[in-house]
């Protein structure tokens, strides 16, 4: 049984989610991208909000919705059955990066004395000194978290064919990518990554250029958000601790569902 606190933020997301509030700015663009039944990737899917999203533009979606936290994940599947869409949306408690295993789930205690689960990231082992190089924090909590590859998982669930990937995961982006060339390469899915310079280069070890040149070798196009314009760009937003960017393969452009994305596809 769910405890009262996995209750309390279930159902603060599960009202959230009703009244359309408190979504991120890119969450409207999902209904240019996502028709029919698309198969989705929703990659540290925390309490499920963009996973209730897809439903709602594409109802015969089909979600695999993974978080790393043990609480967000009772939180996530208390969450997906009040909205009804357990039959779409399936939990799977592990984080996502270039190998299977285990990793440590780090996640930040902020200064008003209450975790940043929204911060929350997965490392090899807990960090010495602050949680995160781009924010202040009081210390940390750290457990441990089974980890898989979008590529393993795929071939082991018999998932043959992606449509979009939701990927949110705090810095490790570019481990997550490398265990899914598979099905970039073979699927060429639209992708919403939130990409994390300051995390990628202090606490993995890799590079925002190198999460673009995996898009850039494979011919996507990348669009952010400006404002409440969305442009496409070649390069990342300079300055910025974190940003999300939409990457659609031109191969996939005809079968878009009529609006932005088509209409900037075509030019």
């Amino acid at each position: 049984m769910a405890s009262l606190r996995v209750l309390g933020h279930a159902f603060r997301a599960w009202r959230r989610n009703r009244r359309w509030a408190k979504h991120e700015p890119e969450t409207p663009y999902l209904a240019d991208l996502l028709s029919g039944a698309p198969v989705c990737l929703h990659v540290g899917a925390s309490d499920g909000r963009h996973s209730y999203v897809m439903t709602q533009v594409a109802p015969r979606a089909r979600i695999y919705a993974f978080e790393p936290s043990a609480f967000a994940f009772e939180v996530l599947k208390v969450t997906t059955a009040w909205h009804g869409i357990r039959d779409r949306v399936t939990p799977i408690h592990a984080a996502v990066a270039d190998r299977p295993g285990e990793l440590l789930l780090v996640t930040p205690k902020k200064t008003s004395g209450r975790m940043g689960r929204a911060y929350a990231y997965v490392a090899e082992r807990a960090p010495e000194g602050p949680a995160r190089p781009d924010l202040q924090d009081q210390g940390m909590e750290v457990q441990p978290t089974p980890v898989v590859t979008l590529d393993g998982f795929c071939a082991e669930h018999g998932v043959d064919k992606v449509d979009f990937i939701r990927m949110d995961i705090e810095g490790a982006e570019q481990k997550a990518l490398e265990g899914a060339v598979g099905i970039l390469d073979r699927d060429r899915p639209h992708v919403l990554i939130e990409i994390h310079p300051p995390m990628l280069k202090d606490r993995f070890g890799g590079s925002a250029e190198a999460v673009l040149q995996v898009f850039r070798d494979r011919g996507y196009r990348m669009f952010a958000l400006n404002g409440d314009r969305l442009e496409e760009r070649t390069d990342l937003v300079e300055d910025l601790p974190w940003k999300d960017y939409f990457f659609i393969h031109p191969s996939r452009a005809a079968r878009l569902p009529d609006g932005v994305f088509k209409a900037r596809m075509a030019t």
